[in-house]
């Protein structure tokens, strides 16, 4: 079997396969990235093949002889491909010895994932699962010659097919396939890869379990090398993206345990459900995965969460954040190097049906004082490198059809954290250094959105910037408050700086259309809100800190600290943005309701009264932070229903009938 290998390094931490043979035994199955536990058949009593082993991938060209290793196998022997959508494509063994069997690839079979089986008569047997690239020319490296000055050169391509105008880079300079798929890059190999903007209708091939490879490593100094990329053709118009911010896995806190119990248990489901429903599912994370004071004192870094992030049922695009940094390094550009030497580029493209996606990282990461096992500072900037910024426009010079959604994700946020003013109203400001200058790099383009977060809080802000319209989505935490409310002993729940639950957006994308929601991790997509009596809400030392005291509990608490008998209600919207409306009704009459800028209560008392019942000081970068996607109404008792409806930019109505006096506790809704 003619099948090139290609090697890369996988840097940092613990070392993870890249290649897993899936063996199937005479007497049971043993199988390595597929599931066979529905066929629990002794196969030795049944089938006479034996010690089949095929490769996790394998490149082949059509109509191209290759070897399957096995004992057993008989001329006229079937074995089956069977793609992940159910199409079976069938190849006859043309020769047998003792040891191997000899078969043509199927006519008319095209690159993709393929679980594997072999059947003689009515006896089969199970043999795992491979990833078929179908390349082009006998199945060997096609000969593309040197053009001078083009230190990398290459072919995409799909079933044997070259690709035209795909976008290839090295993250400086930036090409395109020609007609026959094509490329030449005059690369300096500064960043050690080169990497295909995946375009739509395509996909690659997951490296590391859930990775998308779409990028190859290149050597510094080295003469010219020759990168092909192989794509696998698929239907992504319709398709969804589950945008997750902030991890910050660091086997502390309970954390692990909480990820996997809540987190990846919804995630899963989410992804499972837009499956079912024919779309692709795809997984775009936003930085801060791991924790970089933890990296060596836990012993938990980034191999550590890629084996957390394989548990998703998803391909998955990751996004380097300031905690993503080696803390024993200073300056930007060496701390990053395990995040290259594991995940890949820090910053990328890739299409998805009509949604063109760009990955950027706006951490320029400084850390004084980091040296060989020590931990610097950790210090930081928000801001695009110029390297970066050169390359995000030669980048944008490729896309024709500005109409289409661009989509950008980056850690920190763009803007500011939105302060509503008495009368409900903001002005939008930049965050970022030199946002500004970001922004107008997008000239002309009609729909861009920003996915970020960085702040573990929900918000959203929408800002014309010319002939576009400029939208920023501050996305709530994986982690919420860093694993501390839901950790053993604590509120137990899960829940953001701002009261949102912890979770993560969901984006549903079809064609040029585009929907998104805020999925709040253990309840259902319709729970978008939570009402509080704030005749309710008194938050003292004896109810929610009993080892400590109302004075120090009341610099957290602030309002809350006094009792309020004024029959107001405060409404949390997590995923409010300017378009979306608030309306209550009492008795069927409306009531006036009021955008405020203030604290969520039951954050206060599940994290700051929380560690002050323990002594504990808590953290300031952790404690509640307002929040301006909170509303405000006046009853005129402390009994009455009020009728509550949230309607979102898109019609989508959600509602509450709420019931007072309603308690204020840990778990309420």
């Amino acid at each position: 079997m003619n099948n090139k290998t290609k090697k890369q390094n996988p840097g940092y931490g613990v070392v993870l396969p890249f290649r897993l043979l899936l063996i199937c035994g005479i007497i049971m199955v043993v199988s390595l990235g597929c599931n066979d536990k529905d066929d629990p058949i002794d196969n030795s009593q049944m089938f006479p093949i034996s010690g089949i082993s095929i490769p996790s991938n394998l490149n082949v060209s059509m109509g191209q002889n290759f070897t399957i290793t096995g004992k057993g196998f008989e001329q006229g022997d079937q074995v089956h491909f069977i793609s992940d959508g159910g199409t079976k494509y069938t190849a006859t063994v043309k020769s047998a010895t003792s040891e191997a069997a000899t078969i043509t690839l199927p006519e008319k079979i095209t690159s993709g994932r393929y679980a594997i089986s072999v059947s003689r008569g009515e006896q089969s047997i199970k043999c795992g699962s491979l990833l078929l690239n179908v390349i082009p020319g006998g199945g060997i490296e096609i000969d593309i010659p040197d053009k001078e000055g083009m230190t990398v050169k290459g072919m995409v391509y799909s079933d044997g097919e070259g690709i035209p105008g795909v976008v290839i880079s090295d993250g400086i300079e930036v090409t395109v396939t020609d007609e026959d798929g094509i490329y030449y890059l005059p690369s300096a190999k500064k960043n050690g890869y080169v990497f295909i903007s995946v375009p739509a209708n395509y996909e690659v091939s997951n490296n590391i379990g859930n990775l998308p490879q779409f990028y190859q490593r290149v050597k510094a100094g080295s003469g010219v090398e020759q990168k092909d990329f192989s794509l696998i053709k698929v239907d992504n118009t319709h398709h969804v993206v589950l945008a997750m911010a902030d991890w910050h896995l660091a086997a502390r806190t309970n954390d692990l345990q909480q990820f996997n119990s809540k987190i990846l248990v919804d995630a899963n489901e989410t992804i499972s459900a837009y499956k079912k429903k024919g779309a692709k599912v795809y997984v775009l994370t936003l930085g801060d995965l791991s924790w970089d004071l933890y990296w060596y004192d836990n012993r938990f870094a980034l191999p550590e969460y890629v084996l957390e992030m394989n548990k998703l049922n998803s391909s998955v695009f990751n996004l380097i954040g300031n905690h993503d940094n080696d803390p024993y390094v200073q300056g930007d550009w060496p701390s990053e190097n395990p995040w290259r030497n594991i995940l890949g580029p820090t910053y990328y493209a890739f299409n998805l049906g009509d949604v063109h996606y760009i990955v950027l990282d706006n951490i320029e990461f400084i850390n004084n004082g980091g040296a060989k096992d020590k931990v610097g500072d950790r210090s930081y900037n928000t801001k695009i490198v110029s390297d970066q910024t050169q390359w995000l426009k030669k980048y944008l010079a490729t896309i024709e059809d500005k109409s289409k959604p661009i989509v950008v994700g980056m850690h920190a946020p763009l803007f500011s954290r939105p302060q509503v003013n008495a009368s409900g109203n903001y002005t939008p400001s930049y965050s970022m250094g030199g946002g500004d200058a970001f922004a107008s790099a997008f000239a002309g383009f009609t729909n861009v959105h920003v996915l970020t977060g960085h702040s573990h809080i929900n918000w959203a802000i929408e800002k014309e910037e010319g002939a576009s319209t400029f939208m920023e989505h501050n996305i709530g935490a994986v982690c919420a408050t860093w694993w501390w409310t839901g950790n053993n002993g604590y509120a137990g729940n899960h829940i953001c700086k701002d009261g949102s639950p912890g979770g993560y957006a969901v984006w549903e994308m079809n064609g040029k259309d585009v929907k998104w929601h805020y999925k709040s991790a253990g309840y259902d997509k319709d729970y978008q809100f939570r009402a509080y009596d704030l005749n309710k809400v008194h938050i003292t030392a004896s109810e929610f800190a009993p080892n400590s005291t109302d004075a120090k509990l009341a610099e957290y608490a602030k309002e809350y600290a006094n009792s309020n008998n004024q029959n107001e209600v405060l409404i949390n919207v997590f995923g409010y943005d300017d378009k979306w409306k608030v309306e209550v009704k009492e008795n069927g009459s409306p009531l006036e309701v009021k955008r405020v800028n203030v604290l969520d209560p039951l954050h206060i008392v599940s994290y700051s009264a929380q560690r002050l019942d323990r002594n504990a000081t808590p953290t300031s970068s952790f404690v509640t932070h307002t929040t301006s996607h909170m509303f405000k109404v006046k009853a005129s008792s402390a009994t009455s229903s009020l009728d509550i409806v949230v309607t979102n930019r898109f019609g989508n109505t959600y509602t509450e009938t709420m019931q007072r006096p309603k308690a204020f506790t840990y778990l309420m809704r």
